[in-house]
This record gives structure tokens, C-alpha cells and sequence, in this order.
């Protein structure tokens, strides 16, 4: 086991880590921008470097610095979190160059996996589900246009390194195919550097719902059953919860072992996720695989009691699993909601500055992951988010009337949050009924 780690990250996320190596005996090292100074991250670590000034690209995107800090401070390895760095084979293949463990997969599956045209080769031969569509990158339009044509419209025009929504547009007819195509494209290389395309059916009325999945570097690989990540703004999830409450014990079985199959496939180790769409028939398509953490990993380690991130700790330092997948039960039900710092009654406003008060709930089925204090001042450098509540019950209508309670208690002055829109939102008559798709909350708040 590793005696020192470096958490490449910032937020909920570096707290998160900090606690379960601290859980494992393992001392831990912070890296911060100036924005992060005083940073509960930084306060918790054993030791902390600064790693440069708030723009992402000068401090936590900087990978010279960060093995840097993890070379001053004789880490052993480290640890990317979610975002950032966490998907980026090139930064795992520079920590592995410079003997410092990269708790994460190997960079050869990050790169498989993580680019979507081959992704879905692999999982064409695994018998895993995936949408019809283009057998591989769409090089012209004139090519997208015929593809399109032979699966019928709408389609879905995909960056094959994308994600967060970005490099994607929707067509329903061949002109918009040929515009999509080339505002994707533009999209695609300004974001990931990378303009490669592919075309495949767009699914109407679709759910999110995903596996976890983890492995280790002795070929084991299991699942953690699904997620339904569903309710959605702008292709960022607000509320994830586990288990999916409309799948049947076949229909999830047999979407979570395709899931674990794939991974096996991949020579997968460490947590990762496979993301799918569910149409309106149940059906299920492929739509890509995380390579790394996900911000609603709790809900998992919830209704399964599997700490997600001690594990990817442990088989980064070339540990077993320790269980099987006859091990893995799922008891409960588990509801995330996702705090930001935004206002909800002025166009979802980010809302940077000083928190004078932050008044978190607790209670039985109560679990905040937060790196927030009363006297922390938000950056308007980053991401939003300020924190996760968690509601654990026995069934989802227990979990949901625990964080109903839970959203009365939590105060947060004077930035505005999004905890009203998650009060309306569990009062919801959609959302109580799983009478929803990825766009419901869109057109419910009328922001199509």
C-alpha cells in the first residue's frame, strides 16, 4: 500500500479522497491554485503545494506542476479525481514514466475506451447495446448524409472524444445534418483538440441511466448495478439515484453484466462507468464510458456498501478486489442532489463569492459531501457545484421524504442555490411518477 498520496483535484472531490486514504492509514498531499488557498481540501491534507494561479490551465490542468508537487513531496501516487485531468491517457502515461502510480486505469483502456467510435466496435463484439448509426468516424458530409439517410432521421451527431454534452447536435433532415455537422466538428477541435465525428440514431424520449463498474489488475471486473441519471439541465445531471426504479431484476441484470463485460473486455481496472440510453421500450444503447469516478458515485456506495474510492485506491497498489460479484446486493434506495451555486429565478446565474453562512443538514439517511464552510468564499474560477446531498432509504419514496426534510433544514446565505429548484423538483409530479426523459426538466422550467 502507499504510504503518501497527491490529490490532482480541488472541491468535494479532494475532501472525498482525502477522508478514505486517511481511513486506509495513507498520508495525503493537496495541490491548490491561489483561488484554492484556503480551501478545506488544503486544510485536511498532510501537506499542501501551490500550483500556480486560478485559471485551470495555469494550476490543476498544469501537469508539469503537478508532478512536480508530487515529486517534492515524495507521493507515491496520484489520485485525479473527477474532471480536470482524470481521463487525460497522457497525463496517467507521464505519472507511470515518472514512477508515481495513477489511481485510475491504464492509459491504453482510457484510450479505448474513451474515444467513442472504437468504444463502439468493442462493444459491438461483446454483445453490449448500442444504437445503429456509423461503423466508424464520418469523414465528409456527403457520408453523414447517407448514413443518416439509411437509419432514418432525427440523428444524433456525436464528437467521438467528447463529453458534457459538448460536440453534439441533433438533425432531422439533411440541411441540418450538414450544418450540425460542421458546428460539431468546430465544437469538437476547440474543446478536445480532436474534430473526429460519428453518426448514430438519435433515441426520442430517452432516459440516462449507467453502470458502475470496477476491476483490478488481476482480470477481476464486477458491477455496481445502475444509476438512473435522468433528470438533467443543459446535458448536466441534477438528480441521480440508484437503483433505476422501472427496471425489472432481468432487465437489470442484463444490462449490468453487458456493462461488466465490457470492461473485461477492455482490460479495465478502477472505478469507471458505462453510460446508456433507454428509450421508451426499455431498450438500451451505448452512449459512452467514463474512465474515472463520477461525481454520483455515492449512490452506488450506498445501496451497495461499497466504498468506491478506497477501492480504487487499493487496486491501484495492485490489490484484489476482495469480493465478487455474487458479493455485491443491492438494499435500498439512494437520491443525489446536486447543490450549486447558481439562481435557479435568474437564468441559472452562477453565484460566486463569500458563503456567510452554510448551515448543512444531517439526520438519519443523510450524507453531505461538501468542501463548504460558513465563511468560504466560492471562486468564480470553476465548477459550480458546492456540494452533495445524499438521501438513503429503504425505498425511494422513504429516501425522497428524507431529503424533502433535509432541504428544510439546509441554509445557505446569502448566494443563491439550487436547493429551492430540488425542493419543486422531489415535489414534482413527473419526477415522483418516472414519468420523465433527459429533457423533462427543460420543459417543465419552460428553457427549451
Amino acid at each position: 500500500m502507499f504510504s503518501r498520496i497527491l490529490i490532482a483535484n480541488r472541491g468535494e472531490i479532494a475532501v472525498r479522497i482525502i477522508r478514505a486514504a486517511r481511513e486506509l492509514g495513507i498520508e495525503t498531499v493537496a495541490v491548490y491554485s491561489d483561488a484554492d488557498k484556503d480551501s478545506k481540501h488544503v486544510r485536511m491534507a498532510d501537506q499542501s503545494v501551490c500550483i500556480g494561479p486560478p485559471p485551470p490551465n495555469e494550476s490543476y490542468l498544469n501537469i508539469s506542476r503537478i508532478i512536480a508537487a508530487a515529486e517534492v513531496t515524495k507521493a507515491e501516487a496520484i489520485h485525479p479525481g473527477y474532471g480536470f485531468l482524470a481521463e487525460n491517457a497522457h497525463f496517467a502515461e507521464v505519472c507511470r514514466d515518472c514512477n508515481i502510480e495513477f489511481i485510475g486505469p491504464s492509459a491504453e483502456a482510457m484510450k479505448l475506451l474513451g474515444d467513442k467510435v472504437e468504444c463502439k466496435k468493442l462493444a459491438i463484439k461483446q454483445r453490449v447495446p448500442t444504437s445503429p448509426g456509423s461503423k466508424g468516424a464520418i469523414e465528409s458530409e456527403e457520408k453523414g448524409v447517407e448514413v443518416a439517410n439509411e437509419i432514418g432521421y432525427p440523428v444524433m451527431i456525436k464528437a467521438a472524444a467528447g463529453g458534457g454534452g459538448r460536440g453534439m447536435r441533433v438533425a432531422h433532415d439533411d440541411n441540418s445534418l450538414r450544418k450540425g455537422m460542421r458546428a460539431a466538428i468546430a465544437e469538437a477541435e476547440n474543446a478536445f483538440g480532436d474534430g473526429t465525428v460519428y453518426v448514430e440514431k438519435f433515441i426520442e424520449d430517452a432516459k440516462h441511466v449507467e453502470v458502475q463498474i470496477i476491476g483490478d489488475q488481476h482480470g477481476n471486473v464486477v458491477h455496481l448495478y445502475e444509476r438512473d441519471c435522468t433528470m438533467q439541465r443543459r446535458k448536466q445531471k441534477l438528480i441521480e439515484e440508484a437503483p433505476c426504479p422501472i427496471l425489472t431484476k432481468e432487465e437489470r441484470d442484463k444490462l449490468c453484466k453487458s456493462a461488466a463485460r465490457l470492461g473485461k473486455a477492455a482490460g479495465y481496472y478502477s472505478a469507471g462507468t458505462v453510460e446508456f440510453l433507454m428509450d421508451k421500450h426499455k431498450t438500451f444503447y451505448l452512449m459512452e464510458v467514463n474512465t474515472r469516478v463520477q461525481v454520483e458515485h455515492p449512490v452506488s456506495e450506498m445501496i451497495t456498501g461499497v466504498d468506491i474510492v478506497k477501492t480504487q485506491i487499493r487496486v491501484a497498489a495492485g490489490e484484489e478486489l476482495g469480493f465478487a460479484q455474487k458479493d455485491i446486493k443491492i438494499n435500498g434506495h439512494a437520491i443525489e442532489l446536486r447543490i450549486n451555486a447558481e439562481d435557479p429565478a435568474n437564468n441559472f446565474i452562477p453565484c460566486a463569492g463569500n458563503v456567510e453562512m452554510f448551515d448543512p443538514p444531517g439526520g438519519i439517511g443523510i450524507r453531505m459531501d461538501t468542501h463548504v464552510v460558513s465563511g468560504y468564499r466560492i471562486p468564480p474560477n470553476y465548477d459550480s457545484m458546492i456540494a452533495k446531498l445524499i438521501g438513503y432509504g429503504k425505498t425511494r419514496d422513504e429516501a425522497i421524504h428524507i431529503l424533502r426534510r433535509a432541504l428544510k433544514e439546509f441554509e445557505v446565505a446569502p448566494i443563491k442555490t439550487t436547493i429551492p429548484l430540488h425542493d419543486d423538483l422531489l415535489h414534482d409530479e413527473g419526477f415522483l411518477s418516472c414519468k420523465v426523459d433527459i429533457n423533462y426538466v427543460e420543459r417543465q422550467l419552460g428553457l427549451e
